[in-house]
């Protein structure tokens, strides 16, 4: 028999060694390396780079909820098409018309200057980050009266009554979408810049994340997955930290939606901005692939499954929703724990994690 003894990240306990922090300390550095220099090697993949950092933000704030706190959210792509459009509406609005300037028969020139443009784009990005919050919290009212699927098709329902409201709302462009206010300057800029938010976006979700499970209100959301009842006996107000935890990824998730409609250009419903069957399952599927209730688990499960559909999307198209369902049946039969989940069991010494066994001594058990 064999007790693990860590602290809640996955971390050594204080007086492990400095080799340990040595080492995490070159991995968090050799990430912000690799990210940096990624566009630069392969200047010819940047898209699909910048949408790799969107989706480890799309797995490490669905693992807010659906990972630390127990609740399975099927709609948080609702907070991402929120942010989209909400920023779009406040780009436009701040010096066309919004009505005038997505009517499909309009026949107006509608420009933008260069600092236009930036100011449009940074207070469309704050908007979206506090309306989706505010959304969360109007929202979380009615669907945290719902536990277990119950909740997970409630969130659907939510999202995807958002996408078709949307495409039925004239004033924002209808079914028809929006086109965004061009990126002033030459295209290639344009790329390496919404590459640099949506990698500095992840990299704060992940620190922000990381700051978060470390805390006092981590540990509440643990044992609200723990056993629900209980924490509320305990004197934990339940409700309050579910609402939080659900500002808080919509918070992000506003943003990352804000910076790809811009990256797009282009904003449609259903498509774009609300794609409930893809990013809405992406979301999921990520975070069971790397490891639910792990911090590194959601960006694992991320890239790996990021690199396979843009290998499938490649190589196999027409049969690429084959593979991302054989993907989903290799998860749920073999890997209910995930990559890093099995990784932490079979490799606990990777993680900073301490295995005390029975025939240990007890000096050799406090080393």
């Amino acid at each position: 028999m064999a007790v693990a003894t860590t602290d809640k990240d996955g971390a050594p306990e204080q007086g492990s060694g400095i080799s340990i922090s040595l080492g995490s300390l070159l991995l968090h550095g050799g990430i912000l390396v690799a990210g940096i220099a990624a566009p630069l090697i392969w200047p010819a993949y940047t898209i699909q780079l910048s949408v790799l950092w969107l989706m480890i933000v799309f797995a490490l704030t669905w693992d807010i909820l659906g990972g630390q706190m127990g609740y399975n959210s099927l709609g948080n792509i609702f907070f991402f098409g929120a942010g989209m459009y909400v920023s779009a509406v406040v780009q436009i609005g701040l010096y066309h018309p919004v009505g005038e300037y997505t009517d499909s028969a309009g026949q107006g020139f509608y420009a933008f200057t260069e600092a236009q443009y930036f100011t449009g784009l940074a207070a469309g990005i704050a908007a979206a980050a506090v309306l989706s919050s505010l959304f969360a919290i109007i929202f979380g009212r009615i669907v945290f009266g719902l536990r277990g699927p119950y909740f997970a098709i409630g969130t659907l329902g939510v999202a995807i009554a958002a996408g078709e409201l949307i495409g039925a709302w004239d004033w924002v462009g209808g079914g028809s979408g929006i086109s965004m206010p061009p990126f002033p300057g030459d295209p290639d800029i344009g790329k390496y810049f919404f590459y640099a938010q949506n990698f500095l976006l992840a990299i704060s979700v992940f620190i922000f994340c990381k700051w978060l499970y470390s805390t006092r209100f981590g540990l509440a959301l643990n044992a609200i997955r723990d056993d629900e009842e209980k924490a509320e006996g305990m004197g934990i107000h339940t409700l309050r930290y579910k609402m939080v935890a659900w500002s808080i990824a919509a918070f992000f998730l506003g943003i990352s939606g804000a910076i790809f409609g811009n990256m797009t250009g282009f904003i449609e419903p259903l498509e774009v901005a609300f794609p409930t069957v893809t990013f809405g399952i992406f979301m999921v599927l990520m975070v069971l692939l790397g490891g639910k209730g792990t911090i590194w688990g959601p960006i694992v499960g991320a890239v790996i499954f990021h690199v396979i559909k843009e290998v499938t999307w490649t190589y196999l198209l027409g049969w690429q929703w084959v593979a991302l369902g054989a993907l989903i049946v290799i998860i749920v039969v073999y890997f209910q724990e995930g990559v890093v989940g099995w990784l932490m069991r079979k490799k606990p010494e990777w993680f900073g994690i301490r295995v005390e066994r029975k025939d240990d001594t007890p000096a050799e058990a406090a080393e």
